[in-house]
């Protein structure tokens, strides 16, 4: 299990925010940690940690007036680490190869791939031709209803039709170079991880699967790798000290390589 780093941008600002709180009228969200820091400090310090594979995500719509400053704080990561991170928000087919010529290792999607409640294949394979397969990530964010769990678009705020399955990984796993899955209810609450959806993304085997999600402690840290088999990478925002929380962000780092000695990790926390 790695540890995937974030740096969430809202408003121009890095900060932690409950998912589900997300609204793009009136740029609002329920904010847990605003950082004094630019996203170009966080990612110089995963830099130098040696962490690769975390995201940058842009938290306002194109339309907003507080867009500019949010990408231009993007922009900023990418350039302290370049070939570091992947960059997720508002990305299409006319800005995915500006993006990854920015330094971006990836650019991540959901919004673009799902029309009318659907995947609409023909702006995914527009996305190949622009990134590359092997440049992208697919933003299978998700939120509960009665009958399982269905990908959110539009940051976390629109349904769609598809239900997150075994399925559905299989059909998509063929577009992407990995898979990125906020359990957007949990998202910034600190109250544990929707352990239904790691057991079922556990189960499955394919490419790399990033879960996000509601760790509070670094018992869910162990939950999700016992639920997860193993198999699935982890960020943690809003829990780690880094961002107002209690979760040192040392033990999150030893956890996550240490397998076999999770217990005594625990014990001595």
């Amino acid at each position: 299990m790695r540890f995937r780093p974030c740096i969430d941008i809202h408003n121009g600002k890095v900060k932690q925010i409950v998912g589900g709180s997300l609204r793009d009228a009136g740029d609002h969200a329920h904010e847990n940690f605003v950082s004094e820091q630019d996203a170009a400090f966080y990612a110089d310090f995963y830099r130098r940690d040696g962490l690769k594979g975390g995201h940058v995500i842009l938290l306002n719509p194109r339309t907003s007036e507080y867009y500019g400053e949010t990408r231009r704080q993007a922009m900023l990561a990418l350039a302290a680490y370049p070939g570091g991170l992947q960059l997720g928000g508002g990305v299409d087919d006319t800005n995915a190869a500006e993006y990854l010529e920015a330094g971006a290792s990836h650019v991540i999607v959901t919004s673009f791939v799902f029309r009318d409640g659907q995947v609409d294949y023909g702006n995914l394979e527009r996305l190949i031709r622009e990134a590359g397969r092997e440049h992208l990530v697919l933003d299978l964010s998700c939120r509960k209803r009665e009958d399982g769990y269905y990908i959110v678009t539009d940051r976390w705020q629109k349904f769609t039709e598809v239900r997150l399955s075994h399925e559905t990984l299989d059909m998509l796993a063929g577009y992407c170079d990995e898979f990125l899955i906020h359990a957007a209810d949990a998202e910034g609450r600190r109250q544990g991880i929707q352990e239904d959806l790691a057991e079922m993304l556990g189960a499955w085997e394919g490419i790399p699967v990033t879960y996000a999600g509601g760790v509070a402690d670094l018992g869910d840290l162990q939950a999700l790798r016992i639920l997860g088999r193993d198999r699935l990478d982890v960020t943690v925002g809003s829990a780690l000290d880094l961002f107002g929380g209690t979760l040192p962000y040392r033990k999150v780092l030893e956890m996550c390589k240490n397998k076999e000695n999770q217990k005594e990790i625990l014990n001595n926390s």
